[in-house]
């Protein structure tokens, strides 16, 4: 009986956090109280407090798992630029843009993460170090650290394109940052070889 309780309420953690991870990402993390988020997963605001300390808890929680999540995903495609390219094709597409619901959290949140708690900051800076550590890996197999610095550059340049496509109401101009940002993004790659 002991071992259903543990099961079920690692379970309902995980519900939390994974609707709460999609309301972060639709109406901010500022713009989503706690008795929205337990109502999203079907739960009572008394047993929020059974789960995470505060708010914030949950937050740096959600950060962690999403960011993490997002660099195991990335470690699943293909080796070299193929898998550069799908992840920069992915990343910057009408459906990416349209859905931040299910998308990025950084495109989705990154604003909202620099006035977060040090635990948050923390978390987030942990899952974007492995995302990095992705792209170095893809750019240079054999010495990724010589190619830091253009991962931080095309990690933030699809981040912010991202970011810059949701903000305008004009969809065609939209559209346009979009697909510049892929050609920005194409740029940086290392030509030859897609292994």
């Amino acid at each position: 009986m002991a071992r259903y309780g543990k099961e079920h309420k690692a379970a309902t953690r995980q519900r939390i956090v994974e609707t709460a991870a999609r309301r972060f990402k639709q109406d901010g993390i500022d713009g989503s109280g706690i008795a929205t988020l337990m109502a999203d997963a079907g739960l009572t605001n008394g047993a929020f407090y059974a789960h995470f300390e505060s708010k914030d808890d949950l937050v740096a929680t959600v950060v962690g798992e999403q960011l993490g999540r997002q660099a195991e995903e990335f470690s699943e495609l293909p080796a070299g630029r193929a898998g550069l390219e799908a992840f920069v094709r992915e990343y910057l597409s009408v459906k990416h843009r349209d859905h931040p619901d299910v998308g990025c959290p950084s495109a989705a949140l990154l604003d909202e993460i620099g006035r977060c708690t040090p635990a948050t900051k923390k978390a987030y800076t942990a899952g974007a170090k492995a995302i990095v550590d992705e792209i170095c890996t893809r750019l240079a197999p054999e010495d990724p650290d010589s190619a830091r610095g253009t991962a931080l550059a095309l990690f933030t340049m699809v981040v912010g394109s991202m970011q810059l496509a949701r903000a305008l109401s004009d969809k065609k101009l939209s559209n346009a940052v979009l697909e510049q940002g892929v050609q920005s993004a194409m740029a940086m790659l290392p030509t030859g070889s897609t292994t």
